[in-house]
């Protein structure tokens, strides 16, 4: 078994930007939290790969993400087994993304602290 191919975050986005896949394998949960601000995104958790891999083009460059790359290597080593020569994993996940300044979008975090603003002010008042 060959072992998947690692890119880092800056190098995934630059892949991304020519047309490459991200396929985020995180739980939603965790994907509400935070998730990463690019066009070109499918969502499947590494429990669903199994079922749902087929979702997934296989002619075209995929970059496989998780949270900080476990996932993401075992994600990207089952698809290299189901014929996608061109999946590569991205190194450390969205903890490392992020740590490189790319783009993250964590929405539900600011509502939640305003609505919580809100909450405290009708208390107070």
């Amino acid at each position: 078994m060959s072992t998947p191919q690692e890119v880092s975050p800056t190098k995934a986005l630059a892949m991304i930007k020519k047309g490459a896949l991200l396929v985020d394998v995180r739980q939603p949960k965790e994907v509400a939290r935070k998730s990463f601000d690019v066009s070109d995104i499918i969502l499947i958790p590494v429990g669903e790969l199994k079922n749902r891999f087929q979702e997934i083009p296989v002619d075209r460059k995929v970059i496989i993400a998780c949270h900080i790359g476990n996932r993401g290597l075992m994600a990207t080593r089952f698809l290299m087994n189901n014929g996608y020569s061109k999946a590569v994993n991205m190194q450390q996940g969205i903890v490392r993304w992020e740590k490189e300044g790319l783009p993250v979008k964590s929405n539900l975090k600011q509502n939640t602290g305003s609505w919580l603003m809100q909450m405290l002010k009708k208390i107070g008042h």
